[in-house]
């Protein structure tokens, strides 16, 4: 089994910055890419940012120029700075894992439990 556990939102206020992490652990072979989503209360989840493996990042046109999302082996951390109200949201790790099972090597996505943040104005 995979677990991937955010850490580091809260409130802040607008303008000011936060730095969310993911952790992945268990039993990795590799990891594909790692993503994080967001989801504001009413609205559907989307895409922050996603970083493949040996590729680039893409962000969100929403958030260009504010937020970096960088990997070290198995974390991935989400620098937000600038931070708008609009930000405010619960913000979803997600990561393209490559597993061994049976003796195969097998795709799976997994899901963080999400980490609130909320930026006031």
């Amino acid at each position: 089994q995979v677990q991937l556990v955010e850490s580091g939102g809260g409130l802040v206020q607008a303008g000011e910055s936060l730095r969310l992490s993911c952790a992945a652990s268990g039993s990795i072979f590799s990891i594909k890419a790692m993503a994080w989503y967001r989801q504001a209360p009413g609205k559907e989840r989307e895409l922050v940012a996603r970083l493949i493996s040996g590729g680039s990042t893409d962000l969100s046109d929403s958030v260009k120029g504010r937020f970096t999302f960088s990997r070290d082996k198995n974390m991935g951390f989400l620098q937000m700075n600038g931070l708008k109200p609009e930000d405010t949201a619960v913000y979803y790790c997600n990561a393209e894992v490559i597993i061994v099972s049976s003796g195969n090597f097998v795709l799976r996505d997994y899901w963080g439990q999400g980490t609130q943040v909320t930026v006031s104005s």
